[in-house]
């Protein structure tokens, strides 16, 4: 089935379970402890363990390595390095870093700290773990570039993020009667996964099977194919559960690659799992970005002039951190400077995280509309209203966006929040010691789709099994595909099973930029519109007439029980969702509007968040209870991401120095505060049969702006360099 023109009438809307608010269907198994994660697969033989010990250097070459005393060990069965693992070759999968970094133990050459040196595969953990610690290195140490503020001279224009240029942007700028000019930094962040990456490989002759923690099992499938030179057909990839990933699964890294090697010279099975440090540095992260941000406006907040600058780096190769990407599109202009410039730094692989580019973007651009809000004298919600837009900025008319409804999301979030009872200027109010603020920021994030499949089966008595290679990363998608399926054949939701993240199954989105709930349902909806014809023209009724509704198949007033219809063998149906250029005709995306209230505290300059909410305009929301789940979490990762968040670079040695759970700062329960989330109605019939957009992604998408702003509206004090810390406010103010 191909999506090229907008939705018609069709039976989700008829959202008798579609839209409902169902809690979890897996729930149960997650909290009892019985949904298997990639490390607790059962096996049929007792698996042996991998370690992997990670380079001591950040740039150079290793130049003698002596595991004789590691191969001795207790329980040792099998050392791994450059000097003897497998030949392999490069994957060729979507993701650029993930081309380069494939290969593991390829050669003596160490280009980032904590990459894969050697692997230590041992009867248990222990003693793959100890006698990592007996192999000898010695290292031939290269100067590297670990500090991206050094680098911006060298920068140069990335494949994935070309300058966009329309109209005379510098002219523009130099006339306009208000204008800011504005630079903003963000440090490196990391995904920190609650679940580490962890892999168990078995082969059983020439068939490959892994149980790893990835977010798109196609991605994996064929990178691991590719990189261990066997044919795709012979690999098996289970996911089933995987324990967070914001972006960082969506890449493989040493755990599936060695364990995979190692697993077919020993003849028995590897798990491996990388320990937390090696998570942070030996897998990706959200690079660091510098930022220059350039408005130009009228005296009334007409925009005229848009200008954003980025700098970021990677090792060659690697992905581009697209800081300015919304910035072509949330605000109207008609003459836009959208740049970025990317330069070579030796620290592990930059990648994707949550909202790769609005995340940190946004923390530039809505600082930056709020201080030209503060330049004009006009409230910041009045601002971004009057330079609302109905079509793509840099295209014109000819491209309209397929819903919009930012205007909405502003006005209903500020009479909610109760923003016309705002400080209107820094330390205007007080609770105790605490100055109090108000912040505002819009929430933007690119609606994505991709090809998605699925096998719908009616089994005999009427239930309905649901296959595809979707994966389930926290967000919902069994009890979302559950839904899809149950409203599309007419059943209840406890009629439905749904099973995910598994090779053999349909291929499908997987989890990812926000397309997974959107474009794995649309695949589900496929597949159950073939099985509903089927099903009809069995039946002996037109298709086009036939309605399904309380697990029968109705035609007028004559109906057949759709257990009957299966039969005794079942009847199945299998089939994929591909998209036309929608997505060219329509510049699809997300929109809402974000509003924090924080304290200050006076004398400390520590800063707490008090309340907080989101109103959020994403087409059809697909299930209430799952949707505001994302938006809780994307919040609460934004709130960190504006106040703590940072990976600390040891500018010397090239390393993140916090690579820990101790060190590198999340938010915890005490952190946050009341959250909430108002969800506008919106169909979105450009986007997909389900009338849907993403949602994962834009919850996080402005919350750090919204936080910056009120802390800037409590103490006066504008930090433009994140994370926000109690000492930055304290300088602010002794300056």
């Amino acid at each position: 089935m191909k999506f090229d023109q907008a939705s018609p009438p069709n039976p989700i809307d008829q959202e008798r379970v579609v839209t409902r608010p169902y809690t979890r269907i897996e729930g149960p198994l997650k909290v009892s402890g019985q949904a298997p994660y990639a490390y607790e697969y059962g096996l049929p033989e007792a698996p042996t363990y991998g370690f992997v010990l990670g380079a001591g250097i950040a740039h150079g070459r290793v130049a003698r390595i002596d595991t004789t005393q590691a191969e001795s060990a207790p329980g040792v069965l099998l050392v791994l390095t450059h000097e003897n693992m497998p030949a392999q070759a490069r994957s060729d999968t979507p993701v650029p870093q993930q081309r380069e970094a494939s290969p593991q133990l390829s050669g003596p050459e160490v280009r980032h700290y904590h990459q894969a040196v050697a692997f230590v595969v041992a009867e248990t953990f222990e003693q793959a773990r100890a006698a990592a610690n007996l192999i000898e290195i010695e290292y031939e140490e290269t100067p590297g570039q670990f500090t991206l503020a050094d680098t911006v001279g060298s920068g140069k224009e990335p494949e994935d993020a070309v300058d966009s240029v329309v109209g005379d942007f510098e002219s523009a700028f130099a006339d306009a009667a208000v204008s800011v000019d504005l630079t903003f930094t963000t440090p490196d962040q990391s995904q920190a996964p609650m679940e580490p990456h962890a892999t168990i490989a078995q082969w059983d002759g020439d068939q490959l099977t892994v149980h790893t923690a990835h977010q798109v099992v196609h991605w994996v499938r064929r990178g691991l194919a590719l990189t261990l030179n066997i044919p795709q057909k012979d690999v098996r990839v289970v996911a089933a559960f995987v324990g967070g990933g914001f972006g960082t699964k969506l890449l493989f890294f040493s755990d599936a690659v060695l364990s995979a090697a190692a697993a077919r010279l020993l003849g028995r099975p590897v798990k491996t799992t990388l320990h937390r440090p090696l998570i942070f540095n030996n897998t990706s992260h959200r690079a660091a970005t510098i930022q220059r941000v350039r408005l130009g406006a009228d005296p009334d907040g007409t925009l005229h002039a848009v200008g954003h600058d980025t700098w970021t780096g990677n090792l060659p190769g690697g992905d581009s951190e697209p800081a300015c990407e919304q910035t072509k599109y949330l605000y109207g202009g008609e003459h836009r400077q959208i740049r970025t410039r990317q330069s070579e730094l030796d620290l592990p692989p930059g990648a994707s995280m949550r909202a790769p580019g609005e995340a940190v973007g946004m923390l530039a651009l809505e600082g930056a509309m709020d201080e030209l809000a503060e330049k004009l004298g006009l409230d910041p919600v009045e601002l971004r209203l009057r330079n609302d837009v109905q079509f793509d900025p840099e295209k014109g008319p000819k491209r309209p966006f397929s819903s919009r409804r930012l205007a909405a999301a502003l006005r209903t979030g500020a009479k909610a929040f109760g923003w016309d009872d705002r400080p209107r200027a820094p330390r205007e109010r007080q609770d105790g010691e605490w100055y109090v603020g108000y912040g505002v920021a819009s929430a933007f994030r690119t609606n994505l789709v991709m090809p998605s499949g699925a096998t719908v089966r009616l089994n005999p008595g009427g239930t309905l099994t649901v296959e595809t290679q979707m994966t389930d990363i926290g967000t919902g998608s069994y009890t979302v595909l559950a839904q899809v399926a149950a409203e599309m054949l007419g059943l209840d939701l406890e009629q439905v099973e749904v099973k995910l993240g598994d090779s053999d199954f349909p291929q499908a989105s997987g989890s990812g930029g926000s397309w997974g709930a959107n474009s794995s349902s649309a695949g589900v909806y496929a597949a159950c519109d073939e099985l509903r014809r089927d099903l009809a023209q069995k039946a002996g009724y037109q298709s086009a007439n036939a309605v399904f509704r309380g697990g029968k198949v109705w035609q007028g007033a004559e109906c057949t029980e759709l257990s009957e219809l299966a039969g005794k063998g079942g009847v199945e149906a299998t089939a994929r969702m591909t998209y036309g250029d929608l997505t060219e005709q329509f510049m699809q995306a997300g929109f809402g509007a974000h509003f924090v209230e924080v304290g200050v505290n006076a004398h400390t300059g520590e800063v707490r968040v008090r309340r907080a909410l989101s109103v959020v305009a994403a087409g059809r929301i697909l299930n209430p209870v799952t949707a505001r789940s994302q938006c809780l979490g994307g919040m609460t990762m934004g709130i960190g991401s504006a106040l703590m968040e940072a990976l600390h670079v040891d500018h010397e040695l090239g390393l993140f120095v916090n690579h820990d759970l101790g060190e590198y700062h999340v938010p915890v329960h005490a952190d946050i505060p009341d959250l909430d989330v108002i969800f506008l109605d919106e169909l979105d019939d450009q986007s997909s049969p389900l009338r849907a957009k993403g949602v994962g992604e834009l919850g996080i998408s402005g919350v750090g702006a919204a936080v910056a702003n009120a802390v800037y509206n409590a103490s006066g004090v504008r930090v433009r360099d994140f994370p926000i810390t109690l000492d930055k406010i304290l300088a602010g103010w002794e300056a």
